[in-house]
């Protein structure tokens, strides 16, 4: 499976990982990645940055260190409706946006509390990626979340980092079985993610690729294989925001 962007990426502005952005972007060339996205975490998780630093991406090239770079953040959900935690002014000047529940920022509710709470962050239009849906720590209902995806344009997260086995989403891997097969069901694009909160994991989608073949999953379905690919999602979710919004 062609395989040369990875857009769910940490730096040490999270504060709980351990490569700078320049370290970041090394990796990704070594590993020959065409586009990177860092995602930092937004600030409801404990430890991570100010909103300022969101309001000046605009000091940072996107293309001029030999590859393609793209800002954004990984939002948390924070309520059952899908509200996120960066204010409407700072989700527009990012390039894209992930949008996770993280134990951190919300209590696991119900299986509707929890569907309800990833299918509300699809609707904000700056969410592109709604990451590690399949996490059994907040179950929900994945034919339902698939279904939604692909009204809404969204991608659904295969998160490498959510199937080691040593990692804290243990049961991640079967739940993709179920995801999957309702993304096939219904043509709803995936984008694999790294999760990587430290430089020699950027790009390592190992675990993802693995999952993806045991379940016979589409190629053309999966959005890694193309930054165009990658690209017209996020202007087609940004249509979506109204004028000025």
């Amino acid at each position: 499976m062609k395989d040369i962007l990875d857009v769910h990426i940490h730096t040490t502005a999270s504060t709980h990982a351990y490569s700078t952005f320049g370290e970041v972007i090394a990796a990704a060339k070594s590993k020959g990645l065409e586009l990177i996205g860092i995602a930092d975490h937004a600030p409801s998780v404990p430890g991570s940055i100010h909103n300022f630093y969101f309001a000046n991406f605009k000091v940072i090239p996107r293309d001029a260190y030999g590859i393609k770079i793209a800002m954004g953040s990984e939002l948390n959900i924070i309520d059952y409706s899908g509200s996120t935690d960066l204010p409407a002014q700072l989700l527009k000047k990012l390039d894209y946006a992930i949008a996770s529940l993280h134990r951190e920022c919300i209590d696991s509710g119900s299986v509707e509390e929890n569907t309800a709470a990833i299918i509300g962050a699809m609707k904000n239009p700056h969410v592109v990626i709604i990451g590690h849906p399949d996490n059994p720590q907040f179950p929900a209902d994945l034919e339902a979340v698939a279904q939604a995806a692909k009204d809404f344009g969204v991608l659904l997260e295969v998160n490498s980092h959510s199937y080691l086995p040593t990692g804290h989403r243990a049961g991640s891997a079967e739940n993709a079985k179920i995801m999957l097969a309702a993304c096939k069901k219904y043509g709803t694009k995936v984008i694999m993610g790294s999760d990587a909160h430290i430089d020699i994991d950027v790009g390592n989608h190992n675990l993802s690729q693995k999952v993806l073949a045991e379940n016979n999953f589409p190629e053309e379905l999966v959005v890694n294989s193309s930054v165009e690919k990658f690209f017209e999602c996020v202007k087609y979710r940004k249509s979506l925001a109204p004028k000025g919004a």
